[in-house]
């Protein structure tokens, strides 16, 4: 329960930040190609804390990494309001960037490890589910904006706290398993990929999906006729999507195996994407999509971790979790710098076209992997 908690929490700081920065740095006639430039650097601090992410956990532990990681977030959004500008926000995004990454994999990974293989799928579920909720609820912070600036980084913040007390106070301490001698960190990350390949990319989709979503789509909507408050009220449907669907997901690959299930979901979300432009400033039926397209990719990050632990030996979980998160930040980069060049050459559509394109390439990749079967 408490790391559900941390999770949440985890997930509503990035969900509220990526779009109440854009629209404030929109607002501010910042051009939509540096809007999401800005916006990665969340992701570049998250990358770089990935890097080092294991080695760090082995040495502190999952509660001090956890502690540490709400402690940078907690700094980074009480300066923000205090320190205005572009410059200022890209480092204060870096460190929120540091450490939403270091609570993600210590969490992540201490659930990896305390699931039996039976109940894997479900379990990692509710912890996507975790994020999934506390990343729904962040947007709902642009509402927030009508009672000044600082509001909603003052309202997370103070819920950053409580958490933090919650950690330091309940949470045990725990060291993971010591790393076999003689195995280099590299060569560790080349076995991961060499025999699940297939299970790690979902996890670049999903950083790609989300960053997008929440930086470019704020800006593409103001661009099409819908208000700050639409907005709000869009964005957090294609989490809820993925909330309604991340548990059925998870019990279905138990049963019917994680391949299955992730080629299904990437084939059918990604038309669901591609259709996003179709539905114009349509309230609804944007609701809609983003809901269908979202339930279908929600699951993504969790299903590929899943899928990785049922494929990988247990002294190469600790570096399977590393490449999936060094794969979200890639993506989470990758995806606004895309989408504003997209939206800054007047396509739009373009960004939610590229995303089902890339979801529909992996579906059709699924027939193409078979994992080796380990002596």
């Amino acid at each position: 329960m408490i790391l559900i908690t941390v999770i949440i929490a985890a997930g509503l700081s990035q969900g509220l930040l990526l779009p109440v920065l854009s629209i404030l740095l929109e607002q501010k006639g910042v051009s939509s190609s540096l809007n999401g430039l800005n916006a990665a650097a969340l992701y570049v601090g998250s990358f770089a804390m990935t890097l080092v992410a294991e080695r760090v956990l082995g040495a502190i532990g999952f509660k001090k990494l956890i502690a540490a990681g709400l402690s940078l977030v907690l700094v980074a959004l009480l300066l923000f309001p205090l320190l205005p500008g572009i410059k200022v926000w890209f480092v204060l995004r870096l460190f929120v960037g540091i450490g939403d990454s270091a609570i993600n994999y210590a969490a992540q990974l201490w659930v990896l490890l305390m699931t039996p293989a039976e109940h894997r799928g479900r379990n990692l579920s509710l912890y996507g589910m975790s994020y999934g909720l506390g990343f729904s609820l962040g947007p709902i912070g642009i509402s927030l904006l009508r009672y000044g600036q600082a509001a909603p980084f003052l309202i997370i913040a103070a819920l950053f706290v409580l958490v933090l007390l919650l950690v330091l106070i309940k949470l045990p301490d725990s060291l993971p398993d010591k790393v076999e001698h003689g195995e280099g960190q590299a060569r560790r990350f080349g076995r991961s990929y060499s025999l699940a390949w297939y299970a790690l990319i979902p996890a670049l989709l999903y950083g790609y999906m989300e960053a997008s979503l929440n930086s470019n789509f704020p800006v593409y909507g103001l661009r099409i006729g819908y208000s700050t408050d639409q907005i709000a009220a869009l964005l957090p449907f294609a989490g809820i999507g993925g909330l309604l669907l991340q548990l059925p997901l998870g019990i279905w690959s138990d049963r019917y195996g994680r391949k299955k299930i992730l080629i299904f979901s990437g084939v059918s979300g990604g038309l669901a994407f591609t259709l996003l432009p179709l539905s114009g400033n349509h309230f609804l039926l944007t609701l809609v999509v983003l809901m269908v397209a979202g339930g279908l990719v929600g699951s993504f990050f969790s299903l590929g971790l899943s899928y990785a632990a049922d494929i990988l030996p247990r002294n190469l979980l600790p570096a399977a979790n590393v490449v999936s998160s060094f794969h979200f930040s890639i993506g989470s980069i990758v995806g606004p710098g895309i989408g504003g060049l997209l939206l800054q050459f007047g396509w739009g559509g373009g960004v939610f076209v590229l995303l089902g394109a890339f979801y529909i390439l992996f579906g059709l990749a699924g027939l193409l992997f078979s994992p080796r079967q380990l002596n």
